[in-house]
């Protein structure tokens, strides 16, 4: 589904404020370890677009949104849904990262399946 970049404070109190899990990538330019996490989180979002939103914040040039979060290192990345910091993973760490988004997709789909029908009454 692809990764969609935030820019502004209002755009990202916008979609916070859904009720869908969105992930939050804060990285840097000249941070290696954000550049080892890029492909990793891409590919995530192509695994699991359908149930999670991808987004991505350029930590130099959205300093209003790193300080309202109060990011101090990098790569970080963070999970919201209703307005709410649901999880987060500090660093690159692939594992942790996977698993976070992980269970954020199967919450969202488990959510969204329609309810089962009722058994039909017997004759």
């Amino acid at each position: 589904m692809g990764v969609e970049e935030v820019k502004g404070i209002q755009r990202f109190r916008e979609i916070i404020g859904r009720d869908e899990y969105s992930v939050f990538d804060f990285w840097a330019e000249w941070c290696g370890p954000c550049r080892i996490m890029a492909p990793i989180y891409e590919k995530l979002s192509n695994e699991h677009g359908a149930h999670v939103k991808f987004y991505k914040v350029d930590n130099d040039a959205e300093e209003d949104i790193v300080t309202e979060l109060g990011i101090r290192g990098l790569p970080s990345f963070l999970l919201f849904k209703n307005g709410q910091q649901v999880g987060s993973v500090l660093g690159a760490r692939p594992p942790m990262l996977q698993e976070l988004v992980a269970k954020a997709a199967a919450d969202a789909a488990a959510a969204g399946k329609p309810a089962e029908a009722a058994p039909a009454p017997s004759a």
